[in-house]
């Protein structure tokens, strides 16, 4: 499984696998329970974890350079469930995240997904463009 096809979706707990998307939802398995279902695009919005950034006090960086840097660090991650022991662990493991504008409960979700990926041994990397296509967006 690669970290592109990776997804979240709201209404949802946890981390998706993108198997298949149709004009009306897509068809999403569970990194917790395998379990596979169909997601209405109704109901629920989809975000590839590739797209998501988080607010710094300089320039945004994306998802995949926090979770690089949890996995980098000999801190013991927190129990998600305790606001004040996760901020206290990303101060000390991204202290350039902006604590003003990344709430709680989005630090609570990057722990929640980091200890999924860490499970389903998910390698933290965003695919790369090939040259042809860098080559013809800055044309």
């Amino acid at each position: 499984m690669e970290y592109s096809k990776l997804i979240s979706v709201t209404g949802l707990s946890g981390l998706f696998e993108l198997v298949s998307s149709k004009s009306d939802g897509a068809l999403v398995r569970s990194l917790e329970d395998k379990t596979t279902k169909f997601a209405s695009n109704r109901i629920h919005n989809f975000s590839h974890l590739e797209s998501i950034e988080v607010y710094t006090t300089r320039e945004n960086v994306n998802l995949v350079e926090i979770f690089k840097a949890m996995e980098a660090s000999t801190e013991a991650l927190p129990n998600e469930k305790d606001p004040k022991a996760v901020k206290e662990y990303f101060k000390i493991v991204f202290s350039k995240m902006d604590f003003d504008r990344v709430y709680d409960s989005d630090r609570k979700k990057m722990i929640k997904w980091f200890t999924q990926l860490k499970a389903n041994n998910i390698e933290l990397k965003i695919s790369e463009v090939p040259e042809e296509e860098q080559e013809e967006e800055t044309k």
